[in-house]
């Protein structure tokens, strides 16, 4: 179980980084905007998780689903946002591709575990 929850975690990790990475790239005027908001929602996908692992013990395990909860919902927020921006142009093709296969991953990952 800890070597899914660390590729997991890993998968979160490229996840955001690509997000921030290919958000530099947006227009100059969805910088408050779209740019804000993807790369808030993204990041709370990888920190919904780990706050939620560190407290997945005993009495906490209610705690640990409700972070999980957290965390699945802030990657759907996301995907839409990737699907709006590819939509927009803001995104090319491979770059969406990417995003979204990870996206469908770590949901997969992040479903079963809850």
């Amino acid at each position: 179980m800890e070597n899914y929850c660390e590729i997991l975690k890993l998968k979160m990790d490229d996840y955001v980084h690509s997000v921030y990475s290919l958000t530099k790239n947006f227009p100059r005027e969805e910088l408050f905007g779209t740019v804000t908001q993807l790369r808030r929602a993204a990041l709370s996908v990888i920190l919904n998780y780990i706050e939620g692992f560190a407290r997945r013990t005993g009495e906490n395990c209610r705690t640990y689903k409700y972070f999980l909860n957290i965390s699945y919902g802030s990657l759907k927020e996301s995907q839409y946002l990737v699907d709006f921006s590819f939509k927009e142009k803001y995104l090319n093709s491979e770059s969406y591709a990417k995003l979204s296969k990870l996206a469908d991953e770590i949901g997969a990952m992040l479903y079963k575990l809850k």
